[in-house]
């Protein structure tokens, strides 16, 4: 988390750190995970102890960059030139530096707490106040021991609210998160059974959680969750809102839906007001409502509240609504499994009209506070309210209360393991599935199985095959010469987090791609790696910033857009990449921009330039080779320039895939792989470069016609057989990728080991091929290509290049992913 600059001098005194400062730094981030280190100049490590040792990751963080260490007993092995302040506990020593930063600034905090809510609240009091208010927050559910000080420590003298939102899960935590938020406003959303088996009893919770709002002047809450503990409020004054009692300030009378919009009337201060929200669903309703009477505590006009509330966007959580197979809906909602959270998820699946049969996939529950036999009665009870009609049980637990369930169609589990083995024996077809486990089950690999996309057409990606490109490449380079690796466009069509994963793992260096939300997407299917963002939009700096994203910057515009940014937000030294023009011609600085540029980049603190590159135009043709020599001279004479100016070295490309091997004098410190990962490579002919194709686009036959000469085929009927012979339809067309330039034999497919050509125009789903002369049957199966019909012949046969036919693979094609 990025904020103000403390030197290492003035956090050792803070904390009461001992050891000596044996080199002067200064401290603007907090790590805690050396697999997220930003920024590693500025980076202060806190060797955190619990389920994993912090400092058993000590000399990955340093030699990630990081040279100063919060640790709690010496260290064995002394990096050289490394800070390590000792410390009794690093926890407790960053809840101090936190605090001490939260007391440094005079704003208003709205400090959030209860069960369940507490999220998705304050993300809508950032959607509804931001247009007034600069506003920093927790990012995502920062709300523990550790998320809130890397919260808190976000607050610059430029804010003037804060939302922070707390979670505890036992005695005893409250006082330290209180310490660090110091809320003048405090917001108590829904009270359920969340965290309940951490306290003696429910008050003993509810009384922990008011230890946040203990030094804030108000109290916003349910009147009707916390009428049992109005004796023990910890404010001088609260707020209160209901849906029964007529004694709150804000008494919401009247609910309704008009126009698949949730309508609610109420009064406030003797006079009627209304609100309109975009949800339907019991958790939305109540979670708006605690905004509304936010709102109003603010002082706000009803109308203005109303004109927002109205406009409020839904905040991604873990539940998702997506297309299944056999026709069937799923509902992932693996992020928690309480009984409460049940309940809602429940109420959102019988929302569902798309399908009558309704399907509860549900692991043990381990949150509830309640004993197993009256949890999974109650659990029992609910399923028969809400008029389950198929039920899956997972876990010990669960399974030894099944005969509690009395619903016709049951099955249980002992293991998610299990039911994936036993998955096909369940005949989904045509249901909402809602999938509700605990997050130590898995249940995200249930929700891949059953998502997965039944079209007979397929694209088989070989993951061995790639790791055998990317060593090949590896074998050429240079020492310490890094990789990056090019997975834009889903990974020139082979999948997203599949193969950025199976990189990962192999530790290459770098990531890139083209756009801030298929680096969203990465981060949040777990890849760490650095991302590199080709062609970043200023609209999502935001998103590219919080998920850690390092933009190409390539004009003054971009560098202004983001400069800007970086000083509303109180960031510095934001690793970027800037772009030279050297011949492409697309993006990038000129030359003669240049000198400028660096004049510019010599007083700009916010961004620290992580590479300087450029683009080779074609570099796989010996025809161009001069032109490829002034491209080198031309970048090489740029970065000089701004390395002088900068006063600090960076990383240095220009090598695209054909390059890494026809001009090894170019790799620099890194070159980025493209097309080549996938068995391609331009500059030199397949059967000599010692590349394997990965991927294979295989689909069937559906219908075998025979037909005599002359009779036409397809579209426009300008398909014909020169003589008495069959033709077989096969289920792919060009919504599939398979473009029409393919139609009317200028295309060939692999049927029993034999090339046969095109018939006809290319339809949209499907198109015919001659298989005269081979001895076929409907449902055989026909290759598009693989490593024998390669992908570099079909761009031949259309005059184009292997990445449009990959990058053209539909996305309504399956992908399938072998690793041996």
């Amino acid at each position: 988390m990025l904020s103000s600059l403390y030197s290492i001098k003035e956090v050792r005194q803070i904390i009461n750190g001992q050891g000596p400062i044996v080199r002067e730094a200064t401290v603007s981030v907090l790590l805690t995970d050396s697999r997220r280190v930003i920024n590693p100049a500025e980076g202060l490590f806190f060797a955190l102890r619990g389920r994993r040792d912090g400092h058993d990751f000590i000399r990955e963080a340093y030699n990630a960059g990081v040279r100063s260490f919060v640790v709690e007993h010496e260290q064995d092995d002394r990096l050289s030139g490394a800070n390590f302040l000792k410390v009794e506990d690093a926890l407790q020593a960053l809840h101090t530096l936190a605090a001490y930063h939260r007391k440094r600034f005079d704003l208003q905090v709205i400090g959030i707490t209860g069960s369940n809510g507490k999220t998705i609240v304050k993300e809508w009091l950032y959607q509804l106040l931001a247009a007034d208010k600069n506003i920093v927050r927790n990012p995502k559910s920062y709300n523990s021991q550790v998320g809130v000080p890397l919260s808190v420590w976000q607050i610059t003298k430029d804010n003037d609210l804060g939302i922070f939102e707390a979670g505890i899960s036992t005695v005893g935590e409250m006082d330290a998160l209180e310490n660090m938020i110091k809320p003048s406003i405090g917001i108590f959303t829904h009270l359920g059974t969340a965290h309940d088996e951490g306290f003696a009893n429910r008050r003993e919770k509810v009384l922990e959680k008011f230890k946040l709002f203990k030094h804030a002047g108000l109290m916003i809450y349910n009147y009707d969750q916390l009428l049992d503990y109005k004796k023990d409020l910890p404010t001088p004054k609260q707020f209160t809102w209901s849906r029964k009692s007529r004694e709150a300030d804000l008494y919401v009378f009247s609910e309704t839906v008009i126009a698949k919009k949730y309508y609610m009337r109420a009064r406030y201060q003797g006079k009627e007001i209304e609100a309109l929200i975009p949800f339907l669903d019991e958790a939305s309703v109540e979670n708006a409502i605690t905004c509304w009477a936010t709102m109003l505590v603010l002082g706000y006009e009803a109308a203005e509240i109303d004109k927002r509330l109205e406009h409020l966007s839904a905040v991604s959580m873990r539940l998702e609504l997506k297309n299944g197979i056999n026709d069937c809906t799923i509902i992932d909602d693996s992020y928690n499994s309480d009984i409460n959270s049940l309940e809602i998820a429940l109420n959102y699946l019988n929302q569902q009209k798309q399908h009558q049969t309704k399907t509860l996939i549900l692991s043990d529950i381990y949150q509830s506070g309640l004993k197993q036999e009256d949890l999974y009665r109650q659990v029992a009870d609910m399923v028969k309210d809400k008029k389950i009609d198929k039920f899956i049980g997972v876990g010990e637990a669960i399974s030894k209360y099944q005969d509690y369930f009395d619903i016709l169609k049951k099955h249980f589990y002992p293991d998610t393991q299990t039911l994936l083995k036993r998955l096909s024996d369940l005949e989904f077809s045509g249901e909402t599935i809602l999938i509700k486990g605990s997050r130590s089950f898995e249940f995200e690999r249930i929700s891949r199985a059953l998502s997965q996309k039944a079209h007979g057409t397929q694209m088989e990606v070989n993951l061995n095959a790639m790791i055998n490109n990317l060593n090949f490449y590896r074998s050429k380079l240079y020492p310490n010469v890094k990789m990056m690796v090019m997975v834009k466009a889903s990974s020139y069509g082979s999948g997203t987090f599949e193969i950025a994963n199976v990189l990962q793992y192999a530790k290459v260096d770098y990531l890139a791609v083209a756009y801030i939300d298929e680096g969203v997407a990465l981060r949040e299917s777990g890849i760490t790696l650095p991302i590199m963002v080709l062609n970043p939009e200023a609209a999502a700096f935001d998103k590219m910033v919080e998920h850690n994203l390092e933009p190409e910057i390539y004009s003054f515009n971009m560098l202004d857009d983001f400069v800007r940014f970086a000083y509303q937000q109180d960031i510095s030294h934001y690793p970027v990449h800037l772009k030279i023009d050297t011949g492409m011609h697309r993006l990038g600085f000129e030359d003669h921009e240049i000198d400028t540029l660096c004049d510019f980049l010599e007083d700009i603190r916010y961004i620290r330039v992580k590479s300087v590159f450029s683009h080779l135009v074609a570099s796989d043709a010996p025809e161009h080779d001069a032109f490829t020599l002034k491209q080198m001279k031309r970048y090489e004479k740029a970065y000089l320039k701004i390395e002088q100016a900068l006063g600090y070295k960076f990383i240095r490309h220009i090598c695209n895939t054909s390059a890494i091997i026809r001009w090894p004098m170019a790799q620099y410190d890194m070159v980025r792989l493209g097309i080549g990962l996938y068995g391609v490579d331009a500059a030199m002919p397949s059967h000599l470069n010692g590349l394997q194709q990965v991927a294979t686009l295989k689909t069937s036959i559906s219908q075998i016609k025979r037909l005599p000469a002359g009779e036409t085929i397809g579209y426009s009927r300008l398909g014909k057989l020169n003589k008495d012979g069959k033709i077989a339809t096969v289920r792919i067309g060009y919504a599939d990728g398979y473009l029409r330039a393919f139609g009317n034999g200028v295309g060939k497919m692999l049927v029993k080991n034999t090339l046969v050509p095109t018939v006809g125009n290319i339809a949209m789903d499907m198109c015919m091929i001659d298989v005269s002369d081979v001895d076929v049957k409907e449902g055989d199966e026909v290759i598009v290509f693989n490593e024998k019909h390669g992908i570099d012949v079909l761009a031949k046969q259309i005059g184009t290049i292997p990445y449009e036919i990959l990058t053209n693979i539909s996305q309504r094609v399956k992908r399938v992913y072998f690793y041996e």
